[in-house]
């Protein structure tokens, strides 16, 4: 079993990889390997959505070059995943939210019922919101929503302080152990023979007619 980590911030080794961090410490100490993958501050393309619709059933986006097509194919090796973002403007990153609406566009099938997290850090304000936009990804998805006991967030400008939020650190570790604990729960259902179930997928409602 693998979980693959996703740090969306331009910061290497800020806030939000030491979070990720400490899920990945928890599950490693439970057995499931994990990697965290560093978007960086490389330029990400936005998506052109149905404008396009070039890359439907493709399973890659038809622009390459950048980090989501590499994220897709790693994504289909994983078993599970944790996205963590900063807050800019009490939202998540802009690059972050760039790379998933492609990746999850183009390569849906690599997320599909797989179970997701999603951990932000902040200096004091917006991480709910933002916890808020990346778990709506999970729920279009059909994956299972990983929870802990509090928001998965960390508070502090520079590591030394996010270090010192015992509690945000103390939930992302709980998060590593609800994790662990649920991908064990898909494998052993998987081995008893338990399918996930088939999802409808032929009614499309439009409001304005």
């Amino acid at each position: 079993m693998k979980v693959l980590m996703v740090n969306g911030s331009t910061r290497v080794g800020g806030c939000t990889y030491r979070a990720l961090a400490e899920v990945g410490a928890v599950l490693g100490d439970e057995g499931v390997a994990s990697e965290i993958v560093q978007l960086g501050a490389r330029p990400v393309r936005d998506c052109a959505g149905f404008g396009c619709g070039r890359c439907a059933g493709v399973g890659r986006c038809v622009f390459d070059g950048d980090a989501v097509n590499e994220l897709i194919e790693k994504a289909e090796g994983a078993d599970g995943f944790v996205f963590g973002s900063p807050v800019y403007y009490a939202h998540p990153a802009g690059q972050l939210l760039a790379v998933l609406d492609r990746a999850f566009y183009a390569g849906a099938s690599a997320f599909a019922g797989k179970p997701a997290a999603a951990v932000t850090s902040a200096r004091r304000a917006g991480t709910t919101a933002t916890l808020d936009v990346l778990c709506k990804y999970f729920a279009n998805a059909e994956m299972p929503i990983v929870s802990s006991t509090y928001w998965n967030m960390v508070h502090g400008t520079a590591v030394e302080e996010a270090e010192a939020d015992a509690e945000g650190l103390q939930t992302m570790r709980n998060l590593g152990r609800r994790m662990a604990w649920l991908l064990k729960c898909i494998e052993a259902g998987r081995v008893a023979g338990v399918e996930p179930p088939q999802a409808e997928c032929d009614a499309m409602t439009n409001f304005v007619r």
